[in-house]
């Protein structure tokens, strides 16, 4: 087997992999949230402020988080165009 295919199916296998675990770790994080949501709609101790302080917390952790996905599918992109070659 060539070398260069054989690695091309390394990255493949580890571009499934991440998807993978991406996708349970996103799945996780959206479960813990909307259990965070359910108790904040129940703690009617909590002030305003502490409310929008949490809210904030989550929507920069989601933007963290696509822009974590968008770097890694950048980063892929570059390695599968290197093992395409070049463009006949």
């Amino acid at each position: 087997m060539d070398q260069k295919q054989l690695l091309k199916q390394m990255v493949d296998f580890n571009k499934v992999a991440f998807e993978n675990t991406f996708n349970a770790m996103v799945m996780l994080q959206e479960q813990a949230e909307r259990t965070a949501t359910a108790l904040l709609d129940q703690a009617t101790w909590l002030p305003e402020d502490g409310r929008k302080a949490i809210d904030d917390w989550a929507k920069a952790y989601k933007k963290g988080r696509e822009d974590y996905k968008k770097m890694i599918n950048d980063s892929f992109r570059k390695v599968e165009e290197y093992f395409a070659g070049p463009s006949e």
